[in-house]
């Protein structure tokens, strides 16, 4: 065999130590510190979970793949990576932020649980919050499968919507709506 044949495509959330109140507002992501990250490479065909001192680790990962895709990553996650790291710089990966790419042809934010819901009929097993007090409980594995959960979720969407060229999510009304996508897998 020469060469790669498919690319790699990393799946990557991560979860941190405080929340935007305790640092003084969303502006201040970057203090809010990683408490745990996971990503899934398909190259490797695994899970990798990482720790706050194994955060250069997680953005090498981050810069060797082909494709990175996440939810809310561009805005929220690589900013909190941005901490570890003067030289991350997110401009330099290829990346696929669903939640970005909904706003464009939504105008609104969606959450991910709302899209993995309708679109999936899975739903989240938790949320950042108690993430949050997870990891000041000392429960890093449940903070740990959490955060592999959502990745699983960001991947099945992604891999949905790469085949079918749609997710859907439920509007305000409770219905279930279709939103059009164009992802075509590497």
């Amino acid at each position: 065999m020469s060469g790669r044949s498919r690319k790699t495509i990393v799946y990557f959330d991560l979860e941190t130590q405080k929340s935007a109140e305790e640092v003084g507002g969303w502006s201040r992501i970057r203090d809010m510190r990683m408490s745990v990250g996971v990503t899934f490479n398909t190259a490797r065909g695994t899970y990798q979970i990482y720790d706050e001192r194994r955060a250069n680790e997680l953005i090498d990962e981050l810069r060797r793949a082909d494709l990175v895709v996440g939810f809310n990553i561009l805005r929220f996650d690589y900013e909190v990576l941005s901490a570890y790291n003067m030289l991350f710089d997110p401009e330099q990966l290829v990346t696929l932020d669903i939640m970005v790419e909904l706003v464009k042809s939504l105008d609104h934010r969606l959450s991910l649980d709302s899209v993995a819901s309708a679109t999936l009929g899975l739903e989240k097993t938790g949320d950042g919050m108690q993430a949050i007090r997870w990891f000041r409980e000392g429960r890093i594995l449940e903070v740990a499968e959490y955060c592999c959960y959502d990745v699983k979720i960001t991947r099945l969407l992604h891999e949905y919507g790469a085949a079918t060229g749609c997710l859907y999510y439920m509007d305000r009304q409770g219905k279930k709506q279709k939103v059009k996508v164009d992802w075509k897998m590497p």
